[in-house]
């Protein structure tokens, strides 16, 4: 599986912002820990910003720099993607996951995605919560998109497309 993770922080100079290698995180903790330390003292919103194979998008926001005692806030674009993702699943540990009906899904069609998290996350940001849902659920719009319009409603767009491009 192929995927992008950006991990991004809000400091006194503004934003900055690293490509992110998830092989290395163990749990959503040691993920929170690792967005603390890259926000370092300030006390802006630190993100990862992630999407898999073009067929879902994950948020994680932690607040307060590195001290920060907050609980990692996460978001997940479609849920069923806990089932074939390991990524998804070490981000969502705590989702109740039923088990696809095989019968009552049309073959050759695409189930509709099933938002979990908070939506929220992100609304002090400019993206509230029912922009978020409805920019996952627009056709035709792939998970980079998702993250480029939550990007630039944010104002670090500059940044991610650095790490995209480098």
């Amino acid at each position: 599986m192929t995927y992008f993770a950006a991990a991004l922080a809000r400091t006194d100079d503004g934003w900055t912002g690293r490509e992110f290698d998830l092989d290395e995180v163990e749990d959503l903790e040691g993920l929170a820990d690792e967005l603390r330390d890259l926000s370092g003292d300030g006390t802006g919103p630190a993100l990862l910003l992630f999407e898999e194979d073009d067929e879902y998008v994950a948020l994680v926001r932690v607040d307060g720099g590195a001290h920060g005692l907050d609980e990692p806030r996460v978001f997940l674009s479609d849920r069923r993607a806990v089932q074939g993702s390991e990524v998804a699943a070490m981000l969502w540990e705590d989702a109740p996951l039923d088990e696809p009906d095989d019968d009552e899904e049309d073959e050759g069609t695409r189930p509709v995605a099933e938002p979990v998290g908070d939506a929220a996350l992100l609304s002090d940001l400019g993206t509230p919560a029912d922009v978020l849902i409805d920019l996952c659920a627009e056709e035709g719009l792939l998970p980079a998109d998702v993250l480029t319009g939550v990007a630039d409603r944010a104002g670090f767009l500059d940044v991610l497309e650095g790490l995209r491009e480098g």
